[in-house]
């Protein structure tokens, strides 16, 4: 039996692989996807059932996935925190035996990145990263395919980062590298990125440099990305805020860019916080198309996986 065909983090999928899923999640957008002649896309992952796993609570990744699994033909099984006994009356290592059994493939978003790891290391069937504390795979894929939907090729263009180096910024880091275009972090020192990420870029030779001068960090970008404050789990708010309050996206920092830079936030936002109304609700925001292709992006990775 060959090995299942995870999807845990963009570094650990090569960089031809990653442009192969974005075609076939657009190609399937499109309408022009065929899995073989006369099979069609609402069909491609007939028979097919994915175990979505949540212990964290979710809006996009939740309808998505679940939405993306029944457009190409498939079924889903939702389990809860509530719901399951995973990592409880029953080691990660056993339910992930356990449901290779009874499904094709296994999304989980979770506080605990070791407990992807050990899913993946046990499941006989794909394990999709939904999202982990440290980082966000499927977002980026969403991210990427929507910048180059709305200006072209990604490569070689200036990304720039404003805000918290959490699981999100160290996913642009991947990305950055595999995708082939510069990053700028503009965040906070005490909120930096994780050394391991940083040091995996310098390894791989991507074009990360890290700032706490958003304004000069801004200057020339084709893309400004953000995400929120305060996550979930997070307890101290108030530290948090003051920290990155110099670091907000708002109609000032936006004109530093450049005339057709993008806006982006992988939701949800708060307002006046990380970015101001002015910017979520402006001509440079595509957060609404970034969600959208949530949908779209992890289509092609189920297709992918099970295919």
């Amino acid at each position: 039996m060959s090995a299942p065909k995870h999807f845990l983090d963009l570094h650990k999928v090569d960089a031809q692989t990653l442009r192969a899923i974005l075609d076939l999640g657009s190609a399937i957008k499109a309408g022009g996807h065929m899995a073989k002649p006369g099979v069609s896309d609402t069909r491609l992952l007939s028979g097919k059932t994915l175990a979505m796993i949540f212990e964290k609570p979710s809006t996009r990744t939740r309808v998505s996935f679940e939405v993306g699994m029944m457009q190409l033909g498939g079924h889903v099984v939702v389990m809860d925190d509530n719901g399951s006994q995973l990592g409880r009356g029953e080691t990660v290592a056993d339910t992930a035996r356990v449901l290779s059994r009874y499904v094709d493939a296994i999304m989980i978003r979770t506080d605990d990145p070791a407990k992807l790891d050990e899913l993946a290391s046990h499941a006989s069937v794909p394990v999709i990263n939904g999202l982990t504390d440290d980082s966000h795979p499927c977002q980026l894929m969403a991210d990427i395919m929507t910048y180059e939907e709305q200006r072209g090729s990604i490569k070689g263009r200036k990304v720039v980062w404003c805000g918290d180096g959490n699981n999100m910024a160290a996913s642009f880091v991947h990305a950055a590298q595999r995708f082939e275009f510069s990053l700028v972090l503009a965040v906070p020192k005490d909120l930096s990125v994780r050394p391991d990420v940083l040091a995996w870029a310098k390894a791989q030779g991507a074009d990360i440099s890290v700032t706490q001068n958003a304004d000069e960090a801004c200057q020339g970008a084709d893309l400004i990305v953000t995400d929120t404050w305060v996550s979930m789990g997070d307890k101290d708010a108030d530290k948090r805020h003051k920290l990155l309050q110099p670091y907000q996206v708002d109609g000032r920092r936006m004109a530093l860019a450049k005339a057709d830079a993008l806006f982006m936030h992988c939701l949800p936002a708060h307002r006046e916080e990380e970015a101001t109304a002015e910017v979520l609700d402006g001509p440079q925001s595509v957060i609404w198309d970034e969600a959208e292709n949530r949908l779209h992006a992890q289509k092609g990775i189920l297709a992918w996986c099970m295919g």
